[in-house]
């Protein structure tokens, strides 16, 4: 693809962008060899692109549900980064861009570039519980003691209040993205201790954690209530719906899906409408995700 004039401007600089990078390489799919012009590839279906935190089980599920009343319709979902979504959404690679966060500065600088106005609907919130036995003497842990138990710099519930005994790890696998988001959350980053159990799903790291007085894991919110388990308060806020919903709890991300104002098309927004709907919001909850307020 030949880098046009407008598209030179958006790598100014060593350090483009990196949604600037990513919409250059979706035009550059979407072109033929004699145009330069980006092809879309929504035409006659509900394209949803970005956060993988929405893709891997509440997209999906939203999406079955839908179209037990609406056969016809037809959908592509395509899950990597909010980032990935955004930039596919200005080269009119979707119709829909899933995402876990709002649109960062260069994001709306480059929206702007390119004279995309986004409508934001907020579909509710992915969270998740940190969960310890149910006989465990600890029951609040501050955001840093959370990080080093999960990355293995304390090893031993006495350091962080708790009994003399080796804390064991409980967490999803880790190609997961809920084993990714939590690690964004809860550990900046960090990698997990080695030694740790994984699963491939909450039911089993909570079925484990139940069965282990010096155990600790995480999970979604409605899985805290399991017997045997009892949910960890972070630096004095318990994970429950209002905490959440008042953006106190910590561990949580607000979840959006976005469309381009003026291009918005109609079946793209009547799904978006059925999953904020009652109907919809109980997939959300269903899936161990927040509903919105």
């Amino acid at each position: 693809m030949k880098i046009n004039s407008r598209n030179q401007s958006l790598l100014k600089g060593r350090h483009a962008p990196i949604c600037c990078l990513i919409l250059l390489g979706l035009i550059a799919s979407g072109c033929s060899d004699k145009s330069q012009a980006p092809q879309s590839s929504t035409k006659g279906k509900i394209v949803i692109k970005g956060s993988n935190t929405i893709g891997e089980e509440l997209a999906p599920r939203l999406i079955a549900e839908f179209k037990k009343d609406h056969g016809s319709a037809m959908f592509e979902l395509e899950s990597k980064l909010t980032g990935y979504g955004l930039a596919a959404l200005m080269a009119d690679q979707c119709n829909v861009a899933a995402a876990s966060r709002q649109p960062i500065k260069d994001e709306l600088d480059l929206a702007k570039s390119r004279n995309v106005e986004l409508n934001d609907y907020v579909i509710g919130s992915y969270s998740v519980a940190v969960i310890v036995n149910s006989a465990c003497g600890v029951a609040d842990l501050k955001r840093e003691q959370v990080r080093d138990i999960f990355t293995g710099v304390i090893q031993n519930w006495k350091d962080v209040g708790g009994s003399d005994a080796p804390i064991h790890i409980y967490s999803r696998d880790p190609v997961s993205g809920t084993a990714l988001g939590f690690k964004e959350l809860a550990m900046e980053n960090k990698p997990y201790a080695s030694g740790q159990k994984t699963f491939t799903n909450y039911n089993g790291i909570v079925q484990a954690v139940g069965q282990d007085a010096s155990g600790i894991g995480y999970c979604s919110i409605e899985l805290t209530n399991t017997p045997g388990v009892k949910a960890v308060s972070i630096s004095g806020v318990a994970p429950t719906v209002a905490s959440i919903n008042e953006g106190k709890y910590p561990y949580a991300r607000v979840l959006h899906f976005y469309t381009s104002k003026g291009k918005e098309d109609p079946s793209a927004k009547e799904f978006i409408d059925f999953v904020q709907s009652e109907k919809g919001q109980q997939i959300v909850a269903q899936t161990g995700n927040v509903p919105r307020k």
